[in-house]
């Protein structure tokens, strides 16, 4: 399998979790910043707080990344001692989505494990992988990706709660009012982040790893005050990002089986396999 390949499998992958979890960069200019609202700092506290205790929820979400690719991811997510979950993530447009089409994937299987992540490819791929069906990406592995930053860390810190948090540290951060959101009323926090301003050094490093200098968030706090909806919005070199995310039923039971060994591929395997066939 050809180096390219490999590497679209692995960020199609990796981005339907990062449109459940985590976050990018704005191109919001920063004179448009409207004046800050202290007042909305104790809820969303609450928030951050209550949303972090609840461990469980589902998750259903879509992430446009300009004309790269386009996605859709639902399933639930636990995060008490790490990140795991089951998602099932549709791709439904862009260049890497036809890449994927390519190898007769347009939807996949995710399951993340305290020490991997795998990823079920369907029966197309499975036929150039000499049968297997799954893909296994250790997070230690994940290492050698993203342009130095280490995604192994990203991936099992991220938590859906990160949102209120970095809404936290927003300069601008604002009440918008109450509005509905899947049938349940909720109030609108908006605000725009700097990744220079955010206090939690760990977070602060992952995102300036990503070469992320700031970005816009929009949360839905319920009135249990619990996260209920989030829209981020990015602007990098490969155009606009838009994720958006709602989430439900907190306290979900969440079980996630590794799947069979004689069934799963090892990723670094397959890079090492495709260094003979590079593109």
């Amino acid at each position: 399998m050809k180096r390219t390949t490999v590497w679209v499998t692995t960020a199609a992958a990796l981005t339907g979790l990062a449109a459940c979890t985590s976050s990018g960069s704005s191109d919001e200019p920063e004179d448009k910043r409207p004046a800050s609202a202290p007042t909305a700092l104790p809820a969303l506290r609450t928030a951050e707080r209550s949303t972090e205790r609840a461990e469980t929820a589902r998750v259903r979400s879509t992430t446009v990344m300009g004309t790269q690719l386009s996605l859709t991811a639902d399933g639930v997510l636990a995060w008490r001692d790490g990140l795991s979950g089951n998602l099932t993530i549709d791709y439904t447009g862009g260049t890497a989505a036809e890449t994927m089409r390519g190898l007769g994937v347009t939807s996949m299987e995710a399951r993340y494990l305290s020490d991997a992540y795998y990823a079920r490819m369907g029966d197309t791929f499975a036929a150039k992988m000499g049968g297997k069906h799954w893909l296994r990406y250790a997070y230690d592995d994940l290492k050698t990706l993203g342009g130095g930053a280490d995604l192994a860390d990203q991936m099992r810190s991220t938590t859906p709660n990160q949102s209120v948090r970095l809404l936290l540290d927003s300069g601008d951060v604002r009440e918008l009012g109450r509005e509905t959101v899947d049938g349940q009323a909720a109030t609108h926090y908006s605000g725009t982040v700097r990744v220079e301003d955010v206090t939690d050094t760990e977070l602060r490093r992952r995102l300036q790893d990503a070469d992320v200098t700031a970005e816009t968030v929009d949360i839905w706090i319920n009135e249990k005050n619990l996260l209920v909806k989030k829209v981020e919005k990015t602007s990098t070199t490969n155009g606009r990002v838009t994720q958006t995310a709602y989430y439900s039923d907190y306290g979900v039971k969440v079980a996630v089986q590794k799947p069979p060994a004689a069934d799963t591929e090892d990723f670094k395997s397959l890079v090492s396999q495709s260094s003979t066939n590079p593109t």
